[in-house]
């Protein structure tokens, strides 16, 4: 692990008034490490930029707090909040504190074992101020981050998937709940039917007010049935991006055999996102050349849908399946630019 060198401030830096003043209103939409992806990029552009994350997660730490504390999961949140820590050696140390681990002595009782220290940072924050959103606030502002994390809905996600496979020649569906049951059984099969519990659930009014004010929506990377579809299977958010003046930009991820999506052809993803919300119009998608199986299929999936291509390489050179940050930004900012210079009305 790396240690500070010297000695820390003691307060986070902040933004000068010339860093205050944005290009682009950017909200992006996902969770886990899809979402660390993009916000690692979008935080190097010259962008007010919000993070709304899914708050469906019943795996691991994040978890094993939601049973026990009966809050929502913070491990998306946490992700998200540690992606737009800055390159500042202040930022990088609350990174590495945000994402530290703990790992318990083989023979101890082990209740520790595998949990977050930034999890417990989120929770600490929620029980005393009694408000989520309030509690990443100030969360944001002790890791200087550069943007604001949400959570896509203040009560705790469940989802629940259809899975079809295959045995003996036969076709089973089986019902599977919780995002690490449908991750697990997905692998086996097709996800056919997915929704989220409980079905009443609403939209975090400061969520849904970034949407609505965004210039550019962006959905994905991340897993695509509980990373990426959450925001569009949430009435609130999927009413909201649909009528929001705000272009949206989906980016694809950099593989298509990712556990939950097996089976699903580059262009399937985003038949998926048409079949779940036919009403939101998609401007632009964003995708790595050498990941995209089919790309005259693709392309012709996408203008179908009236949705623009853009093939960027966006892929770390030393990590596989791995997005770069300047690459992704860059990538991100000829989106942009290019609508931008063209002028064309959404």
């Amino acid at each position: 692990m790396d240690i500070p060198t010297h000695v820390l401030p003691l307060v986070a830096p902040r933004l000068s008034p010339s860093q205050q003043r944005s290009r682009w209103k950017i909200t992006a939409l996902g969770g886990g490490h899809g979402l660390h992806a993009s916000l690692r990029a979008l935080r190097l552009l010259d962008a007010d930029l919000t993070a709304v994350v899914t708050v469906a997660d019943d795996g691991g730490s994040s978890g094993r707090i939601r049973d026990e504390f009966g809050v929502l999961p913070p491990g998306d949140l946490r992700m998200a909040l540690s992606a737009l820590c800055d390159d500042s050696e202040w930022g990088r140390t609350w990174a590495r504190v945000m994402q530290h681990r703990f790992t318990t002595l083989p023979d101890s009782p082990q209740t520790m074992e595998g949990h977050v220290l930034g999890n417990f940072l989120i929770v600490t924050l929620w029980e005393m101020l009694g408000d989520a959103v309030e509690g990443l606030e100030w969360a944001g502002q002790l890791l200087g981050a550069r943007g604001r994390v949400l959570p896509m809905s203040t009560d705790p996600l469940r989802i629940r998937g259809t899975v079809v496979t295959e045995r003996n020649g036969q076709l089973t569906s089986e019902v599977h709940e919780g995002q690490v049951a449908l991750a697990k059984a997905a692998h086996q099969g097709s996800v056919t039917e997915i929704c989220l519990l409980p079905e009443e659930a609403t939209g975090t009014p400061q969520a849904l007010e970034a949407i609505r004010e965004a210039d550019w929506n962006v959905l994905g990377p991340g897993s695509w049935y509980t990373s990426v579809l959450p925001h569009l299977l949430l009435e609130d958010s999927r009413k909201a991006l649909s009528e929001s003046k705000a272009r949206t930009l989906v980016t694809m991820n950099l593989t298509s055999s990712a556990q939950e999506a097996s089976g699903l052809k580059s262009a399937d993803h985003l038949k998926t996102l048409a079949r779940y919300a036919p009403e939101l119009h998609i401007d632009a998608v964003l995708a790595d050349p050498s990941t995209i199986d089919d790309r005259t299929y693709f392309c012709q999936v996408a203008e179908n849908m009236g949705t623009q291509v853009f093939f960027d390489r966006v892929e770390s050179r030393v990590r596989e399946s791995v997005h770069d940050p300047l690459r992704l930004a860059a990538a991100y900012k000829d989106v942009f630019s290019h609508f931008e210079s063209n002028g064309a009305p959404r």
